[in-house]
């Protein structure tokens, strides 16, 4: 059980369910505010941290506000687009798992912001542009192959599209050290180094959550398939493997038993209306049976 799953078992039930719907009200808000005052933002709610230091810590929250674009009918494709990716990270990984990696990626945007400030002295005011970015990484990590059509007229999937931003994101750190730069740190650095702790989310959860397999659309389907077959039989009914022996567990989101993985531990949930048995895996992340 990864530091993720302990996590959820102690603070899942402080999730925000449906994260993603508030996210787009809040940059609906930041669309409503720009049109009628372009400096308010700017001013009083944006990503400062000198203003932050000498008190303003609403700045903290009150960033998110900013939309991914100014142009009304761009920010109704970029809405729906990144409500879309959302909702699906959700359902894919929990609320809590969700939740947890969302804020996390707002945590770095905000230690970022200081760190600039304090080393470089520059007030460097980032937006949600690479907090999108992250999600969109982690989503094209766990569905690939998924088809997204660019320019609404080629379909490209998701991995290829991750692969181009990634390759831009890259560029952006590294021409902050190229030495034509000089030696000081300049607003390309200062960039540079944004991007790098801004998307350490990804990086983070990437590393820690390695088997994404588990999240893939083949795994899901194999998963309701499964679960349609447990309430197909009765429960605690388990069949002879093929040399005769019969396993005492199984799990009832996987189906994976002790014979095939001696290493794995099974609980009971008594949360789920049901004799209900679950892997070490799933014990804290399935879906009750009500």
């Amino acid at each position: 059980m990864n530091w993720i799953s302990r996590l959820e078992r102690k603070f899942g039930r402080y999730a925000i369910p449906n994260l993603m719907y508030f996210i787009i009200i809040l940059y609906g808000i930041g669309f409503v505010l720009d049109y009628i005052n372009p400096y308010f933002y700017i001013q009083y709610l944006s990503l400062n941290a000198a203003e932050i230091l000498h008190g303003q810590i609403w700045r903290i929250v009150t960033f998110l506000i900013q939309p991914p674009s100014n142009n009304l009918i761009f920010l109704i494709i970029a809405l729906y687009f990144y409500y879309m990716i959302g909702r699906t990270l959700e359902q894919t990984w929990g609320s809590f798992r969700f939740n947890l990696y969302f804020f996390t990626g707002v945590l770095f945007h905000v230690i970022a912001a200081l760190l600039i400030y304090l080393v470089t002295g520059q007030v460097y005011m980032l937006g949600t542009s690479y907090l999108n970015l992250s999600l969109f990484f982690a989503f094209a990590a766990v569905y690939p192959d998924m088809e997204f059509l660019l320019f609404y007229i080629l379909p490209v999937k998701a991995k290829w599209l991750a692969w181009i931003d990634g390759a831009f994101f890259i560029w952006t750190i590294i021409q902050g050290f190229l030495p034509s730069y000089g030696g000081t740190y300049t607003s390309y650095r200062a960039s540079a180094f944004a991007a790098a702790i801004s998307i350490l989310n990804f990086v983070i959860f990437y590393v820690s959550t390695r088997n994404y397999a588990q999240f893939s659309p083949k795994q899901q389907k194999r998963r309701r398939e499964f679960k349609k077959q447990m309430k197909a039989r009765p429960q605690n009914h388990y069949s002879a493997q093929p040399d005769g022996r019969v396993p005492k567990h199984r799990c009832a989101v996987c189906g994976r038993t002790e014979l095939d993985h001696p290493e794995l531990e099974f609980r009971y949930c008594s949360k789920c209306n049901g004799n209900y048995e679950y892997c070490q895996d799933h014990l804290f992340t399935h879906e009750h049976v009500k």
